[in-house]
């Protein structure tokens, strides 16, 4: 079996497990299950499975101590799959490690698609990566390493989210990030409000990092889905 493709479902109502199940082993995945958090935990460790679908209401032990012990252990996905549906909700969720939140009641076809994205995203994460990226012929190098970035030679005072949501825009020139695919990759963000502190460490980057911030060339705005760095990559 492809470790890859074996799912963990985190759920104690047999008619939500089923339904997953389904439409996960349908488009090839391998289908574990737990009624509760316990169990859940001791599935991880057996079958090392490549992601958790999890509940927030469990019985013996909740969704979130589920999602903290997890997280003191591993970087595993976790998508929360839960009925609690509020704002401050999700950023919790989100504060405490998981990777994506969808409540119920949702759509199979979207956990699903969901489920590929977070998973496709921590392949291209896992993937080599370099030390140093260039940009347009040197005009802006980041160097991770020593989180360092500098432009036309001269470094670059940026805050701890600033050099990590640059660097996790820059990795793919021309990749449309949405800002909650940014906030997977950007964890350690003050989440309240969440989308808005996407907007304004991406403002304050083009303050920093453009000549002309209303004209910005390395960080642009794609109207109704995102951002993207446009920056050509040095050979």
């Amino acid at each position: 079996m492809v470790p890859n493709k074996r799912i963990l479902v985190v759920d104690d109502e047999a008619t939500i497990v089923d339904v997953v199940r389904a439409y996960l082993e349908k488009d090839g995945y391998a289908v574990f299950t737990a009624g509760d958090g316990r169990t859940a935990l001791a599935l991880v460790a057996k079958v090392a499975p490549a992601m958790v679908i999890l509940d927030l209401m469990l019985p013996d032990l909740g969704g979130e101590d589920v999602c903290h012990r997890l997280r003191r252990e591993s970087d595993i996905p976790i998508l929360m799959l839960t009925a609690k549906d509020s704002e401050e909700d999700r950023v919790r969720g989100l504060g405490i490690g998981a990777d994506d939140y969808l409540t119920k009641p949702f759509s199979p076809r979207e956990l699903v698609a969901r489920v590929r994205a977070i998973l496709r995203r921590v392949h291209s994460d896992s993937e080599p990566q370099l030390d140093r990226l260039s940009f347009n012929g040197r005009e802006l190098v980041i160097d991770l390493p020593r989180h360092e970035v500098h432009r036309h030679g001269h470094a670059v005072n940026l805050t701890a989210s600033e050099f990590k949501l640059l660097v996790a825009l820059a990795r793919h020139p021309g990749r449309v990030y949405s800002r909650f695919e940014l906030i997977n990759k950007v964890q350690g963000y003050d989440f309240e409000g969440y989308e808005r502190t996407v907007d304004a460490h991406v403002k304050n980057l083009r303050q920093k990092l453009e000549d002309d911030a209303r004209h910005p060339t390395f960080i642009l705005t794609v109207y109704g889905s995102g951002y993207k760095f446009s920056g050509a990559p040095d050979a």
